[in-house]
């Protein structure tokens, strides 16, 4: 078991681990990763890994394989079992672990899966990970006889959840697992949280058989508007894959985005964090950072990434952060990282406790209209070449460019951003106007930008949207 081990050039990503199944991800990879993180680990003086997974198909067998290599390097491996990622970052703080383990396919399509670390109570990411694969190729392993144990925190976990619940009146809230992993925590947490529950899908199948769990693409959330609608909820909020991102619908069946949902937590955490910094990334609404300094708050634009969010709020002692795409990381009460049932159980506080609905909440915010995150599809070789020519090219034009993530060029019409994603074969492409003429120009040079670069223009569904 001591031979090296190559891993498949796209797999070891930005923050995280993240591969086809079978193909470029199999479990041999996964035993690698242990023997690898196992290595890390143990020479840090940790004793102890807590290790969980998502509920896809191929995750009993990755994690099998991932437990077999921590356990080769000496440690002690705790197995959480069948939950949602935030369960696992959860449990490695709870019972004081050097490191924690997630397998977990997120929001990709079923036949993905994948990987993620955090080492004490950061992430792990960036050069971290590609080290973990020039160790592997190496065979610079430690060699030990470690042991491994199951353990049971879905109680613990609830209990910690409903503790920072603030509500003062009872709502009727509709919540869609989308047959992801949080099936069974949302169970156990909705039937202790205070109001009346609706579940959809809370039957974890890594099939997902009614719609893909992405909170961030509206047309996985006809069921949770028709739930919301048939049902007279005052609240609908959808999870994702693995339960870290969040998406949210108003009484009137319309989105709350994630760029939305961090302003309204924003205006309620300031109060008693009066001038803190608050983190959004690129892709969010110009709106969000001028809400935040509107409630005395300092924003701070920052890279998309979960892991990336995370250290950036460690550095800066944050209480609060959020990305479009649904990561929301509350310091405030919490532990800084994200987890979708938690922001559920903030969100549900927060209407309560206002004596509005969500909907009001919404339309207090300014007005944009905007195109939704675009995603298409690129070669996984290209993506990141076609956003350093957009750059070079819009610098040389003497543009107003932020290049912390990509390409986000500001006009007198407001912005557009492109960036390659860190977790899919997807150049991922966003414009936010004050008007729907501003808006169509901020298209038009976008798409001007990408056929300049040999590729066909995107398709911006519904061309515009308040917000």
């Amino acid at each position: 078991m001591s031979e090296a081990h190559t891993f498949h050039p796209t797999v070891l990503r930005e923050y995280d681990i993240r591969g086809i199944v079978g193909k470029t991800l199999t479990p041999a990879d996964a035993r690698a990763v242990g023997r690898s993180f196992g290595t890390v680990v143990v020479r840090k003086g940790g004793k102890t890994v807590c290790v969980g997974y998502d509920g896809r198909l191929s995750s009993p067998d990755l994690e099998e394989a991932l437990v077999e290599g921590l356990v080769s390097t000496g440690l002690h491996v705790l197995r959480i079992g069948l939950g949602p990622t935030p369960m696992l970052y959860f449990a490695t703080r709870d019972r004081e672990a050097a490191a924690g383990i997630m397998i977990t396919g997120s929001h990709n399509p079923p036949d993905y899966n994948g990987i993620k670390m955090m080492l004490g109570k950061g992430p792990v990411y960036g050069q971290q990970i590609l080290d973990l694969g020039t160790m592997a190729a190496k065979a610079d392993w430690e060699q030990g006889q470690g042991s491994s144990e199951k353990i049971d925190v879905q109680d613990e976990y609830v209990t910690r959840l409903l503790k920072d619940y603030d509500g003062t009146r009872d709502l009727k809230i509709a919540w869609d697992a989308g047959n992801g992993a949080s099936g069974e925590i949302l169970r156990r947490l909705t039937a202790k949280l205070p109001g009346t529950h609706v579940l959809l899908f809370d039957d974890i199948d890594g099939n997902f058989p009614n719609h893909h769990p992405d909170p961030t693409v509206e047309a996985n959330l006809v069921d949770l508007k028709k739930a919301v609608a048939e049902h007279g909820c005052d609240i609908g909020i959808g999870f994702d894959g693995d339960g870290d991102r969040i998406g949210a619908i108003d009484h009137k069946g319309r989105v709350v985005w994630g760029d939305q949902l961090v302003a309204l937590y924003a205006a309620d955490v300031l109060k008693s964090h009066p001038g803190a910094t608050i983190i959004a990334d690129v892709k969010a609404s110009q709106a969000l950072f001028d809400e935040i300094a509107k409630h005395g708050g300092n924003p701070l634009m920052w890279k998309t990434g979960h892991s990336l969010l995370k250290a950036k709020m460690a550095e800066t002692g944050s209480p609060l952060a959020g990305e479009m795409s649904g990561h929301i990381f509350f310091a405030d009460k919490w532990y800084g990282f994200d987890d979708a049932l938690y922001c559920g159980v903030r969100l549900v506080g927060l209407v309560s406790k206002l004596g509005t609905t969500l909907a009001d909440l919404r339309d207090g915010l300014p007005d944009m209209v905007n195109t939704p995150e675009t995603r298409f599809q690129i070669d996984e070789e290209r993506k990141f070449a076609v956003v350093e020519e957009v750059k070079g090219r819009v610098k040389a034009s003497g543009a107003k460019v932020n290049d912390i993530d990509g390409v986000r060029v500001t006009t007198d019409d407001g912005w557009w951003l492109l960036r390659a994603s860190n977790t899919q074969d997807v150049l991922v492409a966003r414009a936010e106007s004050y008007s729907q003429e501003g808006l169509e120009r901020l298209k038009g040079a976008l798409i001007e930008q990408l056929v300049a670069s040999g590729l066909s223009a995107p398709s911006f569904e519904g061309g515009g949207s308040a917000h």
